[in-house]
């Protein structure tokens, strides 16, 4: 982390990271790295409930993260920030090589995986 960082850039920074606490969000985002995609094409890509839906992309939306096209009576969504892919490889890179530790480990100690 960058050093003299003050309170409200801090403050700022782990209301993004609480953006992505919530795995529907991180459901909705990944569906969009594809790109631009209905609220009716995410209901049905995540399983959730059209208001669950809508209500995750208004608060995404309202911090950048994805952005909206109206087109007529429909709205589409896709991503208004792409460094948050990055973000998200970093954590996924390393869990999988967290996991691939453990997995070695208990491998090596006989305890079945």
């Amino acid at each position: 982390m960058r050093e003299n960082m003050s309170e409200e850039m801090l403050e700022l920074i782990a209301q993004r990271f609480r953006l992505l606490s919530d795995p529907m969000r991180l459901k909705i985002l990944h569906q969009l790295q594809d790109g631009e995609k209905s609220v009716t094409e995410l209901v049905t890509a995540t399983g959730a409930s059209q208001p669950n839906v809508s209500k995750h992309l208004s608060t995404l939306r309202s911090h950048g993260l994805v952005k909206r096209r109206q087109d007529g009576n429909m709205a589409y969504f896709s991503i208004g920030a792409t460094f948050i892919f990055d973000v998200c490889n970093t954590v996924c890179d390393s869990m999988k090589d967290e996991w691939q530790q453990r997995h070695h480990l208990l491998e090596r100690f006989g305890t079945p995986v």
